[in-house]
């Protein structure tokens, strides 16, 4: 009698089961051959090419010629619609009927108007089910359409992904025909898939992966992949071993649908809209075909596109929305990058993003999202906190070059103290696919073992969309409680992060950052988007401020909220984490600058009248007939230029008030001039004739600010070429290739020498294509000295900083960051230190040792190196990337250096740096006397932000922040009509438990180490005019 033999070689068994289900070998014989049944031509398919994107409306007018598979169409960013007609032969009926599509382009079905679902072969998607239209099908020919983008996936990269587009690409359609589908082949190729990677990733270790390929072996001897009666046998095996289940004490995992789609990055903006489209009209058919199935989905922004674009598909979502299943996430506008923006971006961020979702869906968001930026600044905690979220996902630091990130799940706490939730998926990606390496993966990186036995677990494709398959839910279907692997459950972020509350007594606590070892050359990439951003952000909280006080003091003003609505989205817009970093392609950057272009024209249009309060005449330029407007909380003292008839730059040495305005006079005059030899009373400084600081002395203490035997305002250029990431990394190994830009084109000259103010100015050359010139100014009655620097910048793979070495011996650095500042190393002792070669900072950075330091500050600069006693501006960069032109062109930007006694506290560094970011502004008109709004009585305390409330007409909404790390009481005064005051959250939400301290001089307000605070105002706003004559 016959015994089949018992094999034991693994090495044969295994490979004998992956070629069972190969797509690549014995396909003629094998099950993977047999997926696709019989196939059917289409009855037609034409195209209409559109250098456009255009509606389905306008398309279907158009007229269409015939093409065939194989035809090629473009070029790249241009759009192909396809009107397919198809008959299915009557022969089909009863079976399952796909309309199989595939093209290296993005598409999408429609039909009667509706979107149906999208096509990506980069995702999978390469079959619309035509079963329910089988009736109509076989009696009449039906037309469907397809949108095709001249562009994949991940953009048009030409060579490599992150390359610069190829703009001439051309797209080919592969694929087009109508074919028979074998559901049960399918069914029992997830089987086989799902045990064969048991058996690879448990590895020959483990008796459940020989258990899982015996079990294979037999189902392939079990299998004919001619005969389907034989199938059942071997699924019936599979069954038996998936339902093998798992202890009481297994890791769960929390399953949700995923589909990252970066705002933009490579494709522009207007690209993203489509991809929302495709990607989340293929979810919604998912949903409907998977009851149990769930899908998270962030930034308000496409929720917002979908909405205007695809209303139908919109109206859709809204149903899941309240069904459960399609789960609004992050509370933001966009997914914003973590390091860049300012604090009352951030603010907005959430205060646009929640508004919306509660507007549409009826609720906030519980959890901030932000999986794939680039770092997340120490005072996210409390902004999140002050929105209604006290829960954050993400899993970037996973990324980090040097140091592994010691935990995944975590309370992260931030600077003023506020704890968050914080969970990092162990899957390490958010974008899997429901592999079983995903699911091992998941438990085996859990960095929280014994304090964390609950992760979530991200499936679907992202980044450029795409999002979840049906394979990848039949995957987790088979696995949802088999020995060996995790539990899987169809979960959401409030089950998840319920289930890690509920058992949080262990979690570990991460205080301050959550540095990024990597992507550190974002800081300064795209330099011209960054410039834009700060002074973007200067203007609009100029104009809410100049708004709040015409508001009060006109009654024929109008707040212009809708304008200011717009603006500030446009802005959070690009504030997205591939935009404001500058890894994104040209066209996105041009689409970026021209948003930023636009709003100084379209903010003067209402900044100008609000400044003259609608009171003030226009008349010939003198001086008695100038006043100026600060917006900040401080009195000022500056030097201003004067508009002159003449080509001549006038300047003027003015005194204005807090939040206030005040006439131009002659009378101001500084007690110490300037002389030819840069010394203004509190400063002196040498300059030699390459421009470069020799000596910068703090007259008061006459202490020296530059080292001995060095020079400040050293240029510096650095070979600048990473391993892959190029607009995104600048590596460690950059800093031994520096050399010192010296060679002269112009020696320093005197420009100016005045009772006001003094300036030199010279010019280097870079190389051979790029130069700088820079005027050094000092200002009477100023701090700092001030570099006004123009650079012509031609460079390739190159890195220009700028270097200080200073008189200062300090373990730590501070740098500004939103709402506060931190600390970092200026050693390297650890691998940690190190890590942090190049950070990033806002407006300032100081470096102090006891009596005495020195503050960089700046006007659109965000990467710092501070080493020992050099401290670095970084300037700009020169990748080419994913685009080509990166930086390219002409640059103008300004920074200061600012010697000091004492802590920088004390010496106002932080007021300073305001003040080099917003200017006072000077306008025609005549002010019987200096008045003021808004006063602070303590320097610690920031008044930030002065807006309309979002909710009330007659409401000021005012945000302040404590700046200097201490405890605090202050009072704030106001010359307004206060009717009623009430503290608020940071959605503008009345907090009726802390009650509002009034006295005599106004509000009393006590805050702790860099708590933000926001009010909300009611305004009696039928008051007097403003004092003017």
């Amino acid at each position: 009698m016959y015994h089949q033999p018992v094999l034991k070689n693994r090495r044969t068994l295994l490979e004998r089961a992956e070629k069972f289900i190969s797509d690549i070998y014995f396909t003629d014989c094998n099950l993977r051959g047999r997926l696709f049944g019989d196939t059917h031509p289409l009855e037609s398919v034409s195209v209409f090419l559109s250098e456009k994107r255009i509606l389905y409306s306008e398309a279907i007018q158009q007229n269409f010629q015939l093409c065939k598979v194989g035809d090629a169409f473009g070029p790249t960013w241009w759009t192909c619609w396809f009107k397919v007609v198809l008959k299915i032969p009557e022969a089909w009926r009863g079976k399952e009927v796909h309309l199989r599509w595939e093209s290296d382009g993005e598409g999408m079905v429609w039909r009667d108007q509706q979107p149906l679902q999208g096509l990506t072969k980069e995702g999978e998607k390469t079959s619309y089910v035509l079963t329910d239209l089988h009736v109509l099908i076989s009696i009449f020919s039906i037309t469907l359409y397809v949108e095709l983008a001249c562009n994949g996936l991940f953009g048009a990269g030409k060579g490599s992904m992150i390359a610069a587009p190829d703009p001439n690409r051309k797209f080919t359609l592969q694929k087009a025909e109508l074919v028979v589908f074998n559901q049960d082949v399918r069914e029992l190729l997830t089987d086989f898939e799902m045990l064969v990677d048991i058996v690879k990733i448990l590895g020959e270790g483990e008796q459940r992966g020989f258990q899982a390929l015996f079990t294979a072996n037999e189902m392939v001897n079990l299998c004919d992949p001619a005969n389907p009666s034989s199938f059942a046998a071997a699924r019936s095996l599979a069954q038996k071993f998936f339902a093998q289940k798992n202890g009481e004490s297994q890791h769960v995992v929390h399953a949700m649908g995923h589909c990252h789609i970066d705002s933009a990055w490579l494709w522009p903006y207007e690209e993203t809209i489509r991809k929302c489209a495709r990607s989340w009209v293929t979810v919604i058919r998912l949903i409907e075909n998977n009851p149990e199935f769930v899908f998270t989905c962030s930034q308000a922004q496409q929720f917002q596109w979908v909405k205007s674009w695809y209303p139908n598909l919109f109206s859709e979502i809204k149903q899941f929305v309240q069904k459960g299943q399609f789960i609004p996430v992050g509370g933001t506008w966009v997914e914003m990058d973590g390091n860049l923006p300012s604090g009352e971006s951030m603010v907005r961020q959430f205060l646009h993003g929640q508004n919306f979702f509660k507007d549409e869906f009826a609720h906030y968001c519980k959890e901030f999202w932000l999986p794939d930026t680039f770092g997340y600044s120490a005072q996210l905690p409390q902004i999140m906190k002050g929105c209604g979220i006290s829960r954050f996902l993400t899993q970037k630091i996973s990324w980090n070059l040097v140091n592994t990130f010691p935990h995944n799940t975590f309370f992260w706490e931030g600077i003023d103290g506020t704890q968050v939730l914080t969970h990092f998926p162990p899957g390490n990606s958010y974008e899997m696919k429901g592999k079983v390496e995903d699911l091992i993966n998941t438990v085996k990186n859990n960095k929280d073992k014994g304090r964390a036995n609950h992760s979530g677990f991200l499936f679907g494709f992202g980044d450029g969309g795409g999002g979840p398959t049906q394979l990848m839910l039949d995957r987790l279907q088979r696995v949802r409680d088999t020995d060996c692997l995790p539990k899987v459950q169809m979960s959401s972020p409030d089950v998840l992060f319920s289930q890690l509350e509920s058992d949080s007594s262990l979690l570990c606590t991460w205080v301050g950052e959550l540095f990024l070892e990597l992507h550190n050359g974002t800081y300064t990439t795209q330099a011209k988007i960054k410039l834009g951003n700060r002074h973007c952000e200067a203007l609009l909280h100029d104009v809410e401020v100049a708004s709040c006080l015409a508001l009060c003091k006109t009654d024929s003003f109008k707040y212009p909220a809708c304008k200011l609505q717009e603006l500030w989205r446009l802005l959070l817009l690009n504030q997205f984490h591939d935009v404001i970093p500058g890894s994104c392609i040209e066209m996105v950057v041009e689409d970026a600058l021209k948003y930023y272009d636009g709003k100084p024209v379209l903010l003067s249009a209402y900044f100008l009248p609000t400044i003259d309060f609608r009171r003030i005449s226009l008349i010939k330029v003198n001086l008695i007939y100038m006043a100026v407007l600060n917006t900040l909380p401080w009195e000022r003292t500056e030097v201003i230029s004067l508009p002159a008839e003449d080509a001549q730059t006038r300047l003027a040495l003015v005194k204005v008030p807090s939040v206030g305005v005040a006439q131009v006079t002659e009378t101001a005059e500084p007690k110490d001039s300037v002389s030819v030899t840069m010394m203004n009373g509190l400063l002196k400084a040498t300059i030699d004739q390459t421009g470069r600081l020799m000596s910068l002395l703090l007259l008061q203490t006459n202490r020296e600010t530059i080292f001995e035997g060095c020079l400040g305002n050293q240029f510096t250029l650095f070979d600048d070429v990473p391993l892959y990431w190029d607009a995104w990394d600048v590596m460690d190994y950059h800093l031994q290739t520096r050399k010192p830009v010296i060679e002269v084109i112009e020696p320093a000259k005197v420009v100016r020498s005045g009772t006001h103010q003094g300036s030199v100015s010279f010019s280097l050359r870079i190389s051979g294509k790029s130069t700088i010139r820079q005027e050094i100014v000092l200002d009477a009655c100023c701090p700092y000295i001030k570099f006004n620097t123009q650079v012509d910048w031609e460079e390739s793979h190159k890195f220009l900083k700028v270097e200080f070495p200073v008189q200062v011996r300090s373990p730590n650095a501070t740098y500004e960051i939103q709402f506060g500042h931190l600390q970092r190393p200026t050693h390297r002792n650890t691998s940690w230190d190190w890590a942090r070669f190049e950070v990033w900072g806002h407006k300032w950075a100081d470096l102090s040792e006891h009596g005495f330091g020195v503050a960089l500050l700046n006007d659109s600069k965000y990467g710092y190196s501070i080493h020992e006693n050099i401290m670095t501006l970084s300037l700009l960069r020169a990748p080419k990337a994913p685009d080509a032109n990166a930086d390219m062109g002409h640059h103008n930007f300004t920074y200061a250096l600012m010697p000091h006694t004492g802590p920088f506290q004390d010496a106002l560094v932080i007021q300073y740096a305001y003040n080099l970011n917003f200017p006072l502004h000077v306008f025609h008109g005549v002010i019987s006397e200096p008045w003021s709004a808004f006063s602070v009585n303590s320097p610690a305390v920031i008044l930030e932000t002065v807006k309309q409330a979002e909710s009330r007409e007659n409401a000021l909404l005012i945000r302040l922040y404590e700046s200097h790390g201490s405890s605090v009481t202050t009072t704030l005064s106001t010359s307004l009509p206060l009717h009623k005051a009430w503290h608020c959250d940071l959605l503008e939400r009345p907090d009726s438990i802390i009650p509002v301290s009034k006295t005599t001089s106004g509000i009393s307000l006590t805050f702790k180490p860099f708590q933000i605070r926001s009010l909300l105002l009611i305004i009696n706003l039928l008051t007097s005019p403003l004092p003017i004559i």
